[in-house]
């Protein structure tokens, strides 16, 4: 059953698409929206980049403005960014022109801004129509400065603990983006790609995101429910390297899937052992955990690749179609083909 590569492109969630601020998703008039970039100390150059090229694409393939841009500084003074580069801004934020959307831009949360001081400068900027945007670790300064408090946001993996300790009253995700009526986050790095890719496609609609998503050589966007790939080791400490070498195992046989036998014999460990480290530090048996890993590789295979349904279930280690089906649908409520249907017809999406 294959698709267009139009039909791959995730679409907004029912609860997001009509949240988004005004002002950011009526590109119908002759009103450029402005993003504000600002762009705090060791920032990344390369989200920065991403981020202003879609919007600078997005204008060419539109064949007018419908997006534009001013990097800014806190003091106006030229910042430092990750890599070492001094990127010169415009202006200072408290003197930027009206923005319809304030980008946060920010790699490390152990910089020396005083959270007062943040405020005060976004505050300056702040409307209810104000889209408020943290990129990579921006989320965490948003946060900071006491705007996100109610709402949903990520960061980038290595912070999601910090995040969460530090600012209980933000509903911290491990998702790539989360867009929350006008406070959005992503995670950063290739997120920030997605992130932006999806904006387009809440502005602009699908067919122009696929279409540009063609210049980018991009064959596929992320969702921004998609959950951000944080390394096991990270998960549960490094001290247990035979659980982490038994999911490496997995995640590199999904095709041809193990028994727990041929994984305990290989990590060195019993049967026993290896399930008591599974039951341990990931709550559940090794089976079962190798069975959600290859239902997860499958629902990203029905999303964002055109393959048959009875292809993807092969890929997955499933040996027939209607086994493969019957084990989704007990486990995700719904068949593949139900899947692959909702992100074919993103229309059927947004209603409601």
């Amino acid at each position: 059953m294959p698709r267009s590569r139009h039909n791959a492109l995730p679409s907004p969630s029912r609860d997001n698409a009509p949240l988004l601020p005004d002002m950011v998703t009526n590109t119908s008039s002759n009103k450029p929206v402005r993003f504000g970039f600002l762009l705090l100390p060791n920032a990344s150059l390369a989200d920065f980049g991403i981020a202003t090229e879609v919007l600078t694409r997005a204008n060419q393939l539109a064949e007018r403005r419908v997006y534009e841009f001013l990097p800014l500084s806190l003091s106006g003074e030229m910042v430092t960014m990750s890599n070492g580069l001094k990127m010169p801004v415009d202006l200072p934020l408290a003197h930027a022109p009206k923005l319809d959307a304030l980008v946060v831009l920010a790699d490390e949360v152990g910089l020396d801004v005083p959270g007062e001081d943040l405020s005060k400068a976004i505050s300056s900027q702040l409307t209810e129509q104000t889209a408020l945007i943290g990129i990579g670790c921006g989320s965490y300064w948003l946060a900071r400065a006491g705007l996100l408090g109610g709402h949903r946001a990520t960061i980038h993996w290595q912070e999601i603990n910090r995040l969460t300790e530090e600012f209980p009253d933000v509903i911290v995700s491990s998702n790539l983006y989360e867009m929350d009526g006008n406070r959005m986050s992503s995670a950063g790095g290739a997120a920030t790609y997605d992130f932006m890719m999806g904006l387009v496609a809440a502005n602009l609609g699908h067919e122009f995101a696929a279409q540009l998503s063609e210049v980018f050589s991009m064959e596929r966007l992320r969702p921004g429910t998609e959950r951000q790939r944080i390394p096991l080791a990270t998960r549960i400490g490094g001290s247990q390297p035979k659980l982490t070498e038994a999911v490496s195992l997995m995640e590199a046989n999904i095709e041809e899937p193990l028994t727990t036998d041929d994984i305990a014999y290989y990590v060195g460990v019993s049967r026993r052992q290896l399930e008591r480290l599974f039951k341990q530090y990931l709550g559940t048996v090794p089976s079962k955990y190798y069975l959600e890993l290859r239902l997860n590789r499958a629902r990203q295979l029905l999303q964002q690749t055109s393959k048959s349904i009875v292809q993807i279930g092969l890929a997955c280690g499933f040996s027939s179609g209607p086994h493969f089906s019957s084990t989704y649908r007990s486990h995700f409520g719904i068949t593949p083909r139900e899947e692959r249907a909702q992100r074919s017809n993103p229309s059927d999406n947004k209603a409601g």
